[in-house]
């Protein structure tokens, strides 16, 4: 199992909203809350599924926590931790003092996660880095801040020191009547010169968290230990050399903080019984594999070794590398390390041994991007298919198709089919599930089949749903009357394509039975134009407001035969601002929305208003990902509405998506943003590019996102805009907004 003993993010009183838990929740990224009562006593556990169950059940959103919390629950005694086993459905177990009834601790399990200032260090997470200063700052405290600055700057999430308490460390070679070995003689002299004051280590320390930066430092020796837990050090680093200093371990084990034991100079049995140690007190450890030698040769760094460390005490496995360059940290990373910590300096020529198996700031920073990179590349064992993939897929692969026109009940025969691009319907590997069903619907001649058609569902179902502001669905002009026929909708949002723009809608709209609207303008044109607003290339920049006036001569003649009457018509516009390597530079970015701004004031018109799409961090460019740079932040965005009095469509899911990404709020951007939206997408995200998921099956709290949308925005328009929600007859669409039904949006 795995303890976690900073339970103050996991519980909540019983009398608070549960607004503020749904909050927390989100927060903790843990999915459950602990519940106390006054005097602080465990009186029931909540998770996400438990409030979201309860609305579903009853349909309103419970005023406090205490009305949707379990009030039996499993848990373990502190005097008993290892009492209780876990199950498929106990996924963790408050520890609680047997005579006060307070939470002492929380139990997990197996022990893949450790927690260190906040930050949680397991498989979920990008590996912690360390940037290893210990007294490469050569007694200096304005070079140990310099280096603090240098290391955030790299992309470090820790800098760790080391501090001795001289006197209690070495002995009196003289009092012992004989000399120092040589190597002996030189470490002394280097301490005796390098080291930090106590003073001194103690403001580098202030200086550290002043920077938000995890601040770490090695104990080597009891005195020193004291020292930092006075100070209130977070976690602890043990050199190598201490890892069979078994006294020193179980003080520091006996603190209750997080340890990250290297494991160099070693033997496998010694590795084992300090393990036994650390077992024995419940410790919160990681091992790291280590060589010690400066540098140390690639031929011994031995990285399978990482391997067997997982066995030996299955949790949480790291990398403390001496050697040179930053491929090993790279490759341990691969290999499952969680934890990577490499020496740090500004100059391979200062006196030290440190000095010359450190990397520099540019390095550490390549090897940051690396370990990123390649811990994003590793994913989780399971195949899935991509956003980009399904875009290919959609493309590139093939579908069944009828070949003659089928009636309903007929039955399906080979010589029915054919099987021609795109892939928008079945793949050919589902023919066999198709012969000898009788048709669930007629079929024209090159119609496509799809999932509906293996099910027998009654094909003359009409769905209904009401919410208290305009809701509708995406449509082409090719299957707009389809779907929205027998529906109970206000509106439609025709996503427009190029080639839309060369035909005439009037017989796609004869008797079509809704007049509301709203247009979605192409982001892709002709001879693979993506429409950009904010590129400094002129002569692409007027290409892209060209198409864009285009695009508003669309929707007058839209105007004119479904709502000439209408004051205003919406046209939702991704306004550009992406790049191919990476994010751009702030300075970049303001000189973009500068030049969207400019786009906006040149496009306006007196009944259409161009709303921009909110955007997420890695948007699908037809099945290739890019980066966008616009309209992804909510602080940035609010700047250009006060700027310009532009207004928005916010997209739920890129928003999330971008949260994610940047590190913002999402429930605080959508309180922000959902003002300036009179026109919204509701959708569900997974992670930084999983978009247009299913609603509900992503990050998004629909729940939480209702009461804010409710308050903010409460006669904004929407649709669901389901990926290939138009499929089986829009039941992506409608499953959606049933869904949302159940939130009263």
């Amino acid at each position: 199992m795995s303890l976690i003993y900073n339970v103050a993010p996991f519980t909540v009183r019983s009398e608070t909203s549960v607004t503020d838990a749904m909050r927390m929740l989100d927060a903790n990224k843990r999915g459950f809350l602990i519940v106390t009562d006054e005097d602080d006593r465990v009186v029931g556990t909540v998770t996400d599924g438990d409030i979201r169950r309860l609305i579903i059940e009853t349909g309103d959103l419970p005023d406090r926590i205490s009305q949707a919390m379990r009030h039996r629950f499993s848990f373990v005694y502190s005097d008993e931790p290892n009492s209780q086993s876990f199950t498929d459905r106990i996924k963790f177990l408050p520890v609680i003092d047997r005579k006060t009834r307070r939470l002492t601790a929380i139990s997990l399990p197996g022990k893949s996660t450790l927690e260190i200032d906040g930050h949680q260090i397991s498989n979920d997470y990008p590996p912690f880095i360390i940037a290893e200063i210990g007294n490469n700052h050569n007694g200096s405290l304005s070079v140990a801040k310099e280096m603090i600055d240098a290391a955030a700057q790299a992309g470090a999430d820790c800098v760790k020191f080391q501090y001795r308490e001289m006197a209690h460390l070495y002995r009196d070679s003289a009092g012992a009547g004989d000399a120092n070995d040589l190597g002996v003689e030189y470490t002394l002299d280097l301490l005796a010169r390098f080291q930090l004051s106590r003073e001194d280590i103690t403001e580098a320390f202030d200086y550290a968290r002043s920077k938000d930066i995890v601040v770490m430092c090695t104990p080597w020796d009891k005195q020193a230990l004291k020292v930092l837990e006075e100070y209130g050090m977070s976690a602890y680093k043990v050199a190598s050399a201490d890892l069979t200093n078994i006294p020193l371990i179980e003080a520091i084990a006996d603190t209750r903080k997080a340890i990250l034991l290297s494991t160099g100079m070693s033997h496998e049995w010694e590795i084992k019984r300090t393990i036994a140690v650390l077992e024995s007190r419940h410790a919160e450890y990681a091992l790291l594999h280590c060589n010690s030698t400066y540098p140390a040769p690639f031929k011994d760094v031995n990285l399978a070794y990482l391997n067997t460390l997982k066995n030996l005490h299955d949790g949480i496995v790291g990398y403390s590398g001496h050697e040179r360059g930053i491929e090993v940290p790279i490759a341990a990373t691969a290999m499952g390390a969680r934890i990577i910590e490499k020496h740090f300096t500004f100059y391979r020529s200062w006196e030290g041994n440190d000095h010359k198996v450190s990397l520099l700031p540019d390095e550490f920073a390549a090897m940051v991007q690396g370990i990123h990179n390649v811990h994003e590349a590793m994913g989780g064992g399971e195949k899935f298919l991509s956003q980009g993939e399904l875009i290919n897929r959609e493309t590139l692969s093939k579908s069944i198709i009828a070949k003659c026109p089928i009636e309903k009940g007929q039955v399906i025969q080979a010589s029915d089919l054919d099987i021609r691009s795109p892939g928008q319907g079945l793949q050919p590997n589902r023919i066999s599930d198709l012969l000898g069903r009788p048709a669930v619907r007629a079929k024209k001649m090159g119609e496509y089949f799809f999932e509906f058609d293996l099910d027998p569902a009654d094909d003359d179902e009409v769905d209904t749903v009401s919410f208290d502001r305009p809701a509708g669905i995406p449509v082409r002009y090719h299957d707009a009357k389809r779907l929205v026929d027998g529906r109970t909708l206000d509106f439609v949002e025709f996503h427009l394509s190029y080639s839309d723009l060369q035909v005439d809608p009037t017989k796609a709209l004869d008797d079509f039975p809704l007049q509301e609207f709203a247009v979605h303008a192409p982001e892709l044109f002709e001879n693979d134009h993506i429409l950009d607003l904010s590129t400094d290339n002129e002569t692409y920049r007027d290409q892209s407001i060209a198409h864009l006036r285009r695009v508003i001569t669309e929707t007058q003649r839209l105007r004119r035969i479904l709502t000439p009457q209408a004051d205003k018509t919406y046209i939702v516009v991704n306004a550009g601002g992406f790049s191919i390597d990476g994010f751009l530079p702030a300075d970049v970015v303001k000189k973009k929305y500068d030049r969207v701004a400019e786009a906006y004031a040149e496009l306006a018109s007196p009944e259409i208003e161009l709303l921009i799409q909110t955007m997420p961090p890695f948007p699908w460019h037809f099945g290739g990902q890019r980066y966008h740079n616009l309209f992804c932040e909510p602080d940035q965005i609010l700047d250009f509405h006060n700027r310009t009095g532009a207004r928005i469509c916010l997209d739920v899911s890129h928003t999330c998506m971008s949260a994610t990404h940047f590190g913002f709020d999402f429930y605080e951007a959508c309180e922000m943003l959902a003002p300036l939206s009179p026109h919204m997408h509701i959708v569900d995200a997974y992670g930084l590019d999983g978009e247009g998921v299913a609603i509900g099956e992503g990050d998004v709290n629909f729940a939480r996102l209702a009461d804010i949308l409710r308050r903010q925005s409460p006669n904004a328009m929407f649709i669901p805009e389901i990926w290939q929600g138009h499929k089986n007859n829009g039941e992506g669409f409608w499953e959606a907004l049933k869904f949302l039904n159940n939130f009263k949006l």
